[in-house]
């Protein structure tokens, strides 16, 4: 029998990547992750992606392209990551996280990853796209100086 598929989305904004941190189950509960879900019978990675970050953050991003390699979660599953790209909405921790927080270049070590994440933020990081995109413009907040700042975003099981 195969593994079991969970995706997660290595989701980009105005050059920042959408990090979630967890809430629960208690062994995962206040570590990072890339958000994202278990993949449903009869759907692929990218449409299982769409509907798992609408569900958990509220908010519709395109998938892009997949991050090479898969990742082992607890036995029977494995994790496989795609970047995306936000489309609509302003991401909110709606189940399985209680914040989440937008990462700039050289930001990605800022915070506690789970240990199978690492890779792919590694590589996501990597490709962080600059500039923007067309989501709503209130996804980013501005300092004194006009330029664009981390965020948190306050607030919920993927693994």
């Amino acid at each position: 029998m195969s593994d079991r598929v969970v995706v997660a989305g290595a989701v980009y904004d105005q050059g920042r990547l959408l990090a979630a941190r967890r809430s629960a189950p208690p062994e995962l509960a206040g570590r990072w992750e890339l958000p994202g879900g278990k993949l449903e019978p009869g759907e692929s990675g990218e449409q299982a992606l769409v509907r798992e970050l609408r569900e958990e953050l509220g908010v519709e991003a395109e998938p892009l392209e997949r991050i090479p390699g898969e990742w082992p979660l607890k036995p029977g599953y494995v994790l496989r990551v795609w970047t995306a790209r936000l489309v609509s909405g302003v991401p909110a921790p709606l189940q399985d996280h209680d914040e989440l927080r937008w990462l700039g270049p050289g930001e990605g070590d800022e915070i506690d990853w789970l240990d199978q994440d690492r890779p792919a933020v590694a590589e996501a990081m990597r490709r962080l796209p600059a500039g923007s995109s067309s989501a709503e413009s209130t996804t980013a907040e501005s300092t004194p100086t006009g330029t664009a700042s981390t965020r948190s975003l306050p607030g919920g099981a993927r693994r």
